[in-house]
């Protein structure tokens, strides 16, 4: 494939306690050091699926530990050379302490201050860093860490959109940030940012409650927190959406059911508005869904941004001529994700299209 995509966003260094420890335990001690952040993630995952793509952000000059995580970009084949380096700034962090059967994980953002939190908007090149590509990615976090980020993230997809590419954009509402403005609540700020950034996007992802958080509007007969989805409610969610902002011509919602911090149900449901349907995946046989069970979820982190990219590389694909086939691919790269440590989803384009066709066993290949 020839395509480009470009995302934009933060990559971070992730630091976790091993095997399954809190904090508590683990420190004084080691912790293990990784790189990850949602449209890396992407461009990574992308990359590794044979797609040439771009990463942009901002690092700090002279960091041998923000070289470090450049390497690992450049090295699962991600152009790095839109990435701004700074004479100020820090390399984000978060901390991650992974959470097992009823115990959720919990995650420590220590990102105020970084290079992307202070570059300003005008400092991305925007037309160089566009041309010749033909997507453009970028989520919610990225706006949610400061004024500066938010303000970069809609001139990005203001650029983008004025260049012709399609843009695609993950809500991923995060608690946690969203505190830039003093006074105001997160969910306002989130709201109110990314209503203005949403008239220039095409495609837009999110979870199962993604929505309510970031746009109220809220899915019916459904409680997140105890794992009960009302599937079919969620098309009526796109539609409003697609009603809010004529311009999205697909929405897409992962399907998580929680049951356990190690055991979900995994699916996904994709809107198309040009014909006014919706489609689910996976199916059984006869056409109903039936959601991928997952019981020993080794990490879910990045779960998310692995369905991004296998969506964006269905929709790109012509192997997949359907948004159907597409959803397929997305839904079966983001459920092996999960059993992958770390950020990013290394699984090959051969694998996911293995569990697409029904190998789900995890027999040894041999």
């Amino acid at each position: 494939m020839d395509t480009q995509v470009v995302t934009f966003g933060e990559i971070m260094g992730r630091l976790a306690p091993p095997a399954l420890q809190r904090f508590t335990q683990a420190l004084p001690g080691t912790l293990e050091f990784t790189f990850g952040g949602g449209e890396a993630n992407v461009a990574a995952s992308l990359a590794i699926f044979g797609v040439k793509a771009a990463f942009v952000t901002a690092l700090p000059a002279g960091n041998a530990v923000a070289d470090a995580g450049i390497q690992v970009l450049r090295g699962l084949g991600v152009d790095t050379t839109g990435i701004v380096r700074t004479a100020k700034g820090r390399l984000g962090l978060y901390y991650l302490e992974t959470g097992a059967n009823q115990r959720g994980s919990n995650v420590i953002y220590d990102r105020a201050g970084s290079a992307v939190d202070i570059t300003p908007p005008e400092a991305y090149d925007w037309s160089a860093i566009l041309a010749g590509a033909n997507w453009f990615h970028v989520t919610g976090i990225t706006p949610a860490i400061s004024a500066n980020t938010a303000a970069a993230t809609l001139v990005a997809v203001q650029a983008a959109k004025a260049a012709g590419l399609t843009v695609s954009c993950d809500l991923n509402y995060r608690s946690k940030l969203w505190k830039w403005e003093a006074g105001t609540k997160p969910q306002v700020l989130a709201e109110r940012t990314m209503r203005q950034i949403l008239p220039f996007v095409d495609v837009v992802i999110g979870n199962e409650e993604d929505a309510e958080k970031v746009l109220s509007i809220h899915a019916a007969n459904t409680n997140v927190e105890s794992g009960q989805l009302a599937i079919a409610a969620y098309t009526g969610v796109a539609r409003e959406i697609v009603r809010q902002f004529p311009n999205i011509g697909k929405v897409a919602i992962t399907l998580r059911e929680s049951y356990s911090a190690t055991h979900n149900n995994w699916g996904a449901m994709l809107y198309d508005a040009a014909v006014g349907e919706s489609c689910l995946a996976p199916l059984t046989a006869d056409g109903t869904y039936s959601p991928y069970e997952i019981r020993a979820i080794v990490d879910r982190v990045g779960g998310g941004d692995s369905f991004a990219a296998g969506l964006i590389f269905g929709l790109l694909c012509p192997d997949f001529p359907t948004p159907h086939d597409a959803l397929r691919f997305a839904v079966a790269a983001s459920c092996l994700k999960h059993s992958i440590l770390g950020d990013i989803n290394y699984a090959t384009r051969s694998e996911v299209e293995a569990l697409m066709g029904g190998s789900a066993s995890g027999r040894v290949n041999r």
